[in-house]
């Protein structure tokens, strides 16, 4: 696959897919967690929230870095063109930085915002250092965000 076919392939997923399966490691090893995401047009970035007293926080406090897959799967059916991997570190936004991206995901999460705006909720964003995307469950693409 071609980088600007993946770029275009990337984007498409972002704007039609609202969750990922978060991937973190704790202290007794992985733990995933369905995620609500959004992304960056640049897709340097998939941003997401959660509680500061969850599992996956303190996993992500512990150890930064983390994987998150996305794929165009439709309910009810079982067939999957293509899932994507997108690994990186993670830190929590503050600031004007956290109220501009904060617009990107409520945009796509309006129903989300109290829980965003809580002050018990860390908003969080992954630095993708790259995606890996598997199509048709044996090729395989690799892109890193420019």
């Amino acid at each position: 696959m071609e980088i600007d076919q993946a770029k275009r392939l990337l984007t498409h997923l972002f704007q039609t897919q609202r969750v990922a399966v978060l991937a973190t490691q704790g202290e007794r090893g992985p733990y995933t967690s369905l995620m609500a995401v959004a992304a960056t047009d640049d897709l340097k970035h998939i941003l997401f929230a959660t509680g500061r007293a969850t599992r996956k926080f303190q996993n992500i406090r512990r150890n930064p870095r983390v994987a998150l897959l996305l794929d165009n799967r439709s309910p009810g059916k079982s067939r999957t063109n293509y899932a994507v991997t997108a690994v990186g570190k993670t830190e929590k936004i503050a600031g004007e930085e956290r109220e501009a991206l904060q617009k990107i995901f409520l945009s796509k999460h309006p129903d989300l915002r109290p829980f965003v705006a809580a002050p018990d909720s860390a908003f969080l964003k992954c630095f993708v250092e790259e995606y890996v995307i598997v199509a048709n469950f044996q090729d395989v693409t690799v892109i890193k965000p420019e």
